[in-house]
């Protein structure tokens, strides 16, 4: 058997994927399969109740908060791959088309240096600059902008969004980089060289191609960040509260594992459909340029 398998390319093949794929299923499949089945079950404090049910999902269904937690979640999370893809967008474009080939390396190196310190610790300095007596409010009234601090960009969601994109920068300018650098450089030559300007010639031609890095981009930034429950426990107060937050209390505090579960599935189905619509409506919308 052993022979077999190592005599041809595609026993080598499968002795190579083997393990990989035994790692994603024990890490991955079993887990969510785990989530699946307790999404099923019901629970009384520590007693857990086998039974198949759909008791959970008609909780989430009939009880209006879990669905407007839901709705504030997808909000904040295209509100955050918003403003990072396009913030994101401009750093990519000058690195890969203004930067010194030679310099390039450097400048990524420095992109990424926020990912040198812990993810709470730069939650927390956010709470620092945006915070009552912060740096940003300090600056503003020494300035003579304002009188009193503002309110507005701590503990809601407006800070949940500001601290998320900047936690989220480096996932968005990367692919959009290294889409960018695969672009050839001859076809902008190509369109200037037929007369068209700058402006139509990024549009016409280098946002198509560049696509694939923003659609990257886009879906590094929503998925996770609809998912995040420390930003918007420690930035968001009561009125920043997102589903992940409700997920982490059924299971921490009010020890209901099963609607913990049914909420996460709803929530990463839901996560699924908007991801997958995206992505079908950029196939479209390439395909119409083309």
């Amino acid at each position: 058997m052993w022979r077999k398998l190592t005599s041809t390319e595609t026993g080598r093949g499968l002795l190579m994927v083997s393990p990989p794929a035994l790692y994603a299923v024990l890490l991955l499949a079993v887990p969510l399969l785990a989530i699946v089945l307790f999404s099923f079950w019901t629970q009384d404090f520590m007693t857990v109740d086998t039974s198949f049910t759909l008791d959970n999902y008609r909780e989430i269904i009939d009880k209006p908060i879990y669905g407007a937690l839901l709705q504030r979640s997808i909000f904040v999370s295209a509100c955050v791959t918003a403003v990072t893809v396009l913030l994101a967008f401009p750093v990519a474009y000058f690195v890969s088309f203004h930067v010194r080939p030679s310099r390039k390396s450097l400048w990524l190196f420095l992109i990424t240096i926020p990912f040198w310190t812990s993810y709470l610790i730069r939650v927390f300095l956010w709470k620092v600059i945006l915070g009552y007596s912060g740096v940003v409010n300090t600056g503003l009234i020494n300035l003579g902008i304002i009188e009193e601090p503002l309110t507005f960009i701590l503990y809601n969601v407006n800070a949940v969004i500001i601290t998320l994109a900047h936690a989220f920068a480096p996932f968005a300018i990367l692919p959009i980089f290294v889409a960018l650098e695969k672009i050839d450089r001859s076809l902008i030559e190509a369109s200037r060289d037929l007369g068209e300007g700058r402006v139509m010639t990024f549009f016409r031609v280098t946002l198509p191609l560049a696509m694939p890095g923003v659609v990257a981009a886009v879906l590094i930034v929503f998925i996770p960040t609809i998912g995040d429950y420390v930003t918007p426990e420690l930035m968001g107060g009561a009125g920043g509260k997102l589903i992940a937050n409700m997920i982490q209390t059924q299971f921490l505090a009010l020890n209901n594992a099963p609607l913990g579960a049914a909420l996460a599935i709803v929530a990463m189905l839901s996560v699924s459909a908007i991801s997958l619509g995206f992505v079908l409506l950029n196939r479209r919308w390439l395909r119409g340029r083309t």
